[in-house]
């Protein structure tokens, strides 16, 4: 059935195929005609482009050379004059007319504002952005007097003031240690300005020293200054297990962020603590922590 559905004709063949031909016929035309109208487009256009941005460049002198001249400065190299010149007293127009660029000339100035005093024509040639060959043009030409050669005598020089040491204590001087200053420990032999600070800011994190061992919990101290020490009884200030809040309790040198937060668990589960034995049942706790810390544990 199918076979007679597309049976045609040879008459309607023959307009089927005409007409085939025609419609190809155009679409290759109008692909054809695209083609070429696009290349045209994009010829014109590109090259237009181009043109246009090249019209625009201009050649720019390198920037990260200094010396290089402006047009404006290119004009008056033909001015160039040299001339015998003091680097010492020389403005910076007589080395512009030179051939020195701004920037060099700017450098002289500067190198000599800051107390700077050319000595000898080597001198003058490190001067930052001078060329060796501007170098060797100038030198020949350069005139130091010995004028402006000693100026730099003529400036003030101030001298430093000898440091004053501090008179330390005679053999034989016991100081009590939760009392004395860092001046009083400066005085120490073998203590100086960094330990006597340091061991004022232990002494006042820990609430006093209860013995003078306790010195060697700090670093560079040896046990050869204990003997220029005592400590006082009832001189320690307490740590209210009881009251003082994480902050307070970490801060102690004997104590640390973990043995704080389970002081406040067992306050917060379990109530207050009433003795030391209570915190030998601590994990957190050996039998060394709370031999030291048991001088400064209120249970109040």
């Amino acid at each position: 059935m199918w076979k007679d559905f597309f049976y045609y004709s040879k008459a309607e063949r023959r307009i089927i195929l005409f007409l085939f031909v025609t419609a190809l016929g155009f679409i290759c035309m109008g692909v054809y005609l695209s083609g070429k109208k696009s290349a045209q487009y994009m010829s014109h256009g590109e090259n237009g482009l181009i043109d246009s941005f090249l019209v625009h460049v201009k050649p720019m002198p390198y920037a990260g050379n200094k010396n290089v001249l402006s047009a404006s400065e290119k004009n008056e190299v033909d001015n160039y004059r040299l001339q015998y010149f003091d680097p010492n007293t020389v403005d910076s127009l007589t080395l512009r007319r030179m051939g020195l660029s701004g920037f060099t000339a700017r450098n002289v100035l500067r190198y000599r504002e800051k107390g700077g005093v050319f000595r000898d024509e080597e001198s003058f040639s490190r001067i930052y952005g001078l060329t060796s060959e501007q170098f060797r043009v100038l030198r020949p030409y350069i005139v130091i007097k010995k004028e402006s050669r000693k100026s730099q005598d003529t400036v003030p020089v101030f001298e430093r003031k000898p440091r004053i040491l501090s008179e330390k204590y005679p053999e034989g001087t016991v100081l009590d240690l939760n009392k004395a200053d860092t001046n009083a420990l400066k005085r120490v032999p073998g203590i100086g300005s960094v330990l006597s600070k340091r061991i004022v800011a232990y002494r006042e994190r820990l609430g006093g020293f209860y013995e003078v061992k306790q010195l060697q919990d700090l670093s560079h101290i040896g046990e050869e200054v204990n003997r220029w020490f005592c400590v006082k009884a009832d001189s320690l200030r307490k740590l209210e297990i009881n009251k003082a809040g994480l902050e307070e309790l970490r801060r102690h040198p004997y104590m640390n962020f973990y043995r704080a937060k389970a002081i406040l668990e067992y306050r917060r589960k379990r109530g207050k603590i009433k003795s030391l034995s209570q915190l030998s049942l601590f994990e957190e706790f050996s039998g060394k922590d709370l031999l030291r810390l048991s001088p400064y544990l209120s249970f109040e």
